[in-house]
Formats: structure tokens, sequence, C-alpha cells
């Protein structure tokens, strides 16, 4: 796995986000190489888990490129090659991303994410 994929897998695993998983989607796609989606409890948690992301990819030193939906249940923070998404749980259920790129590869994330 990559340095900056593992950086924000562990940034929303630290602030404990729900469900983090890992799309590898550069072959069905040209937007980006991979997909991060996690899940936070409320709009504070979710902003949290980006808030956190931010922080960690800055201080790894990755350019953040965009950032869409702060005041939502679905922020987005893109990073070229990787884009980050973090849910409320209704928005995520709705959006379905890991069903609409059912044919990008799953990543394991078992060996960088903290075991409860």
């Amino acid at each position: 796995m990559n340095k900056k994929l593992e950086t924000a897998v562990k940034a929303l695993d630290s602030k404990k986000a729900v469900d983090i998983e890992v799309k590898k989607v550069s072959e069905v796609t040209v937007i980006a190489d991979y997909f991060v989606i996690a899940g936070g409890t409320s709009n504070t948690h979710v902003r949290a888990h980006a808030d956190e992301v931010e922080f960690k990819m800055r201080e790894a030193g990755f350019e953040l490129r965009k950032t869409e939906g702060i005041s939502t249940g679905w922020i987005l923070l893109d990073y070229y090659d990787i884009i980050v998404h973090v849910f409320l749980p209704t928005d995520r259920e709705h959006y379905n991303l890991e069903k609409l790129w059912t044919d990008a590869e799953s990543i394991d994330i078992g060996g960088i994410i903290e075991k409860n």
C-alpha cells in the first residue's frame, strides 16, 4: 500500500471512522487510483474525520486538490490519485459507492488499522 493511501486510512482509523473501505478504481475510471470510503456517526464526527485526514495528509506533505460537502453528510477530499469519502450512515447507504464501484478491487487494510 502506498504511503499516501496508508496515511489517509490511518487518519480515519485514529478517529474511529466506521467501516473504512478502500477500492482500487484505477482499472475502471480515470478520475483516481483509489477511493477511501468511511463513515461517521454524526455531522461532527464526519467533520472530525475529514479534519484529521487533512491534517495528517498535510503533515506528510500531500497536497489537497479540492474539498466538497463541508456542510453536508458527505465530505469528499480529493488528493488527485486518492479520493476520500466520509459519510453519515444515511448518505452512505443512499449513495452506496461500494455498490456503484463494485467492479473495483477491494483492498485489504487489515494490516494498517488498529484492532479494537
